[in-house]
């Protein structure tokens, strides 16, 4: 319910429930549908730069139709695709916040859908990675985007498993992406110039196809709220309502408590400046340590792990897939299985623990690499362990910065640590990674190990002394609002211990 304090039109004060209408639902059906409608881009985010790691053995070698080097393809290419994602995140981050979650999860998804479907095509260089920019260009956007309408519709209570389980599936699309690549490099099957031309082309249909889905996921209430769209919010929240009822068989609790904001249309970039860096200047350290951490550790072997497979373990190319597949199933199951915890047990403690252990594990790897006790299968045994909680790491650190800032900065935050994070790691890193791996030498690729274990250590320091206690709380709660118009604390559902609710959640 929102109650008007002013007469209508801009600027108008509001006293409204919403929020804690949305954050006391218990899980139902309908959240199901948002998970499918938002969640399953990320696999497509993980298929895409499996792929390219996997085919950059075939692109290189004659008859691919391309005239490139593997190093451009790991290097080049992927330092490319991950500068199109910070570059996207910024452009379309800004517009998130301005013109809405829903109309900008849309248009981002039809610019990855284009660019990748343009990359099938390649038949230069040059083009192939112009469009690996843009491919990234698009999925930047859809991580502002989806990561606000997440938070925004989840309830308190599950917020923090549902963000990390769909930020994981990225892992699921990792799989796919692997094992999709064995028979597109067979040339038994596929001519080597059109084998990976198809996986391309795979990633174009299915993002068609959860475009479609995605049509019937509403626009998040809160942002309508807030920008003086409180009838539409409202006949959104009173249809999850009912169908939720409906589905229980019972009327649903009471929600508890309200908020008073001043509608607004934009937030200008001073404020948001303000805001992250003077306001919540300690969360923001949090946030770029995050970041940092796992782009530099991700971007850096995701991209090169198909090459150490190669240089280091003889294992042909077209063989790499299985290999990456196993690993990639180990980076979900971190997520799905840590994700609870990080609403039960806590964010610091969980934040904290999977960054260092992960950084104490790939230290590990890289000793017993150096000295000469890995083969291709240990090795591949060693990565599951290190990403196993680097996974649920680096997912809570979205989660992290999309719920620690006020609703009006949400997504332009996400976009600007994304951009800064991933720019710092995940831009340097493959080109690093590249020229490490290249150079055949054993010791030059224990260092870039021993720099991503060092990152990952770092940043789960900083997240022991900085990480926000958010769990089970309501975003308003952790960061009220700038068009808060009270001062006192709201008290809601999930401000405190969760009660049960009905329903069956994610595990």
């Amino acid at each position: 319910m929102a109650t008007a304090g002013a007469p209508a039109g801009s600027g108008r004060t509001i006293t409204t429930n919403i929020p804690a209408r949305l954050d006391r639902l218990p899980w139902s059906r309908w959240h199901w549908t948002i998970v499918i409608g938002l969640g399953t881009v990320w696999i497509l985010d993980g298929l895409e730069v499996t792929v390219v790691g996997n085919i950059a053995g075939r692109l290189s070698e004659p008859g691919s139709g391309l005239p490139i080097s593997s190093g451009q393809v790991t290097g080049i290419a992927a330092a490319l695709y991950v500068a199109g994602a910070c570059v996207g995140a910024l452009f379309w981050g800004r517009l998130t916040d301005r013109f809405g979650r829903k109309n900008l999860f849309m248009i981002t998804l039809a610019v990855y859908l284009a660019a990748t479907a343009l990359t099938a095509v390649s038949f230069d260089v040059w083009w192939f990675l112009l469009f690996r920019f843009f491919t990234g260009f698009g999925i930047g956007g859809e991580y502002a985007a989806i990561n606000s309408a997440i938070d925004e519709l989840i309830p308190a209570e599950y917020r923090g498993r549902v963000d990390l389980i769909i930020n994981g599936s990225f892992w699921l699309g990792a799989v796919g992406g692997s094992l999709l690549s064995i028979p597109a490099l067979n040339t038994d099957i596929f001519p080597a110039n059109v084998g990976w031309r198809l996986t391309f082309a795979l990633g174009s249909v299915l993002a068609l196809v959860i475009l479609l889905v995605r049509r019937h996921v509403p626009e998040s209430p809160r942002w309508l709220l807030i920008h003086g769209r409180d009838e539409e919010a409202e006949e959104i929240v009173t249809s999850i309502e009912q169908k939720v009822e409906a589905e229980q068989g019972r009327p649903l609790a009471r929600p508890e408590g309200e908020l008073t904001i001043h509608q607004r249309s934009s937030v200008t970039f001073m404020e948001i400046a303000r805001t992250v860096f003077a306001k919540y200047r300690r969360r923001s350290i949090l946030g770029f340590s995050l970041f940092i951490g796992q782009a530099f550790l991700y971007n850096a072997i995701t991209f090169g792990f198909g090459a150490i497979l190669t240089k280091f373990f003889d294992v042909p190319s077209g063989k790499t897939g299985y290999y990456f597949a196993v690993i990639a199933v180990g980076n979900f199951c971190g997520p799905l299985l840590l994700g609870k915890l990080f609403d039960t047990v806590g964010r610091r403690v969980m934040i904290s623990s999977t960054y260092l252990l992960s950084g104490v594990l790939l230290f590990g790897t890289a000793w017993l690499f150096d000295r000469g006790s890995l083969d291709a299968v240990t090795m591949t045994a060693c990565w599951c362990a290190v990403l196993f909680f680097a996974s649920a790491g680096a997912s809570s650190a979205y989660l992290t910065v999309s719920e620690v800032f006020p609703m009006e900065t949400r997504a332009m935050s996400i976009a600007f640590f994304y951009a800064l994070g991933t720019a710092a790691g995940g831009i340097s890193g493959p080109l690093l990674f590249a020229d490490l791996t290249d150079s055949g030498k054993v010791g030059d690729t224990v260092l870039a190990f021993q720099i991503g274990a060092g990152l990952m250590c770092a940043a789960g320091l900083v997240a022991a002394f900085l990480a926000v206690n958010a769990e089970r709380r309501s975003l308003e709660d952790i960061a009220r609002p700038l068009t808060a118009a009270d001062s006192k604390p709201r008290e809601t559902a999930g401000s405190g211990p969760a009660s049960p609710a009905a329903g069956s959640a994610p595990a």
